[in-house]
């Protein structure tokens, strides 16, 4: 079973199905949805909407109510844009799917994000291996309405495109996963999720949260550009910012002398556990232990 980042950065893949234009944007087609494909999206909708109530940080609810979102269809990335050109300065472009680093970089760079146009078959509910238009859309869109996650991720764009370039990708990718994707963040009433992977998946939502086996570890740079996080399963720990201004604080900094003081240090597993860590509560790693012996045992 796969561990870590072995195949992809993220959002950003490979050179299949490449489109006409060269920043691989394409028209979202919104007139050709079908009907079956709304009801997936009401599907998906409904049942987030309703799990995320407490779950959800405050941003996101907030950004969510705010934008040209309902159950009943796909959103129509025009309308997206229209809003969010008016709050924070960004666009939604539609892809086919997975882009190129370059390509990716390219568009958060420049306040653009690509989401696919696509959405799951009805039998792929719980699970798809590339982003389509509900991850995308439900996931993240809702965050870039707020000024500090916006600035952020166009940061992340600018320092992927350097970091690409000086070939430590992987490490600033790991800070991408455990925040934008991955990340919870500590309010007054609790630990709740930002991460569009959580928002938008039903079990993760309830697993990073509830579940008693990952860890869930005060969010650390240069820990998290160190450890490895899971492409293939729930994470094995989540890593938690006691506010948005924390990544907003991350948008200012310099990388490069973090890639250099990090350069052949220890990296570590996604369940590691460190003497040094902040920890909001040790997990007992019993979800991944019973999946590594079932892995054995097959």
């Amino acid at each position: 079973m796969r561990t870590a980042e072995a195949t992809k950065h993220g959002l950003a893949a490979g050179d299949a199905a490449r489109p006409d234009r060269p920043d691989w944007t394409i028209d979202q087609g919104w007139a050709n949805y079908t009907p079956a494909e709304h009801a997936v999206w009401k599907t998906l909708f409904e049942r987030q909407t309703k799990l995320l109530p407490g779950r959800a940080c405050d941003e996101f609810v907030e950004g969510m109510k705010n934008l040209p979102i309902g159950a009943d269809q796909i959103p129509n990335f025009l309308e997206l844009s229209e809003v969010l050109l008016q709050r924070t300065g960004w666009q939604v472009v539609a892809v086919p799917g997975l882009v190129p680093d370059e390509v990716f970089f390219e568009h958060l760079a420049n306040r653009r994000f690509p989401s696919g146009n696509f959405i799951r078959k009805p039998h792929e509910l719980d699970y798809l291996e590339e982003p389509d238009v509900f991850h995308d859309v439900f996931g993240h869109v809702p965050m870039l309405m707020n000024p500090a996650i916006a600035d952020y991720i166009q940061a992340y764009g600018i320092g992927g495109l350097r970091a690409k370039k000086l070939g430590v990708l992987d490490k600033l990718a790991r800070v991408y996963w455990y925040t934008v994707e991955f990340g919870l963040i500590q309010q007054k009433d609790g630990l709740r999720i930002y991460g569009a992977g959580i928002a938008s998946s039903r079990t993760e939502s309830v697993f990073s949260l509830d579940d008693p086996s990952p860890n869930r570890i005060g969010f650390d740079l240069e820990r998290v550009m160190r450890t490895h996080y899971r492409i293939d399963d729930f994470q094995e720990s989540y890593f938690v910012i006691d506010s948005l201004a924390d990544l907003l604080d991350l948008a200012t900094i310099d990388f490069a002398p973090l890639y250099e003081r990090i350069a052949g240090q220890p990296e570590y597993q996604p369940g590691d556990v460190l003497a040094t860590d902040r920890v909001i509560a040790r997990g007992t790693g019993e979800y991944h232990d019973a999946r590594r012996r079932q892995a054995v045992a097959a």
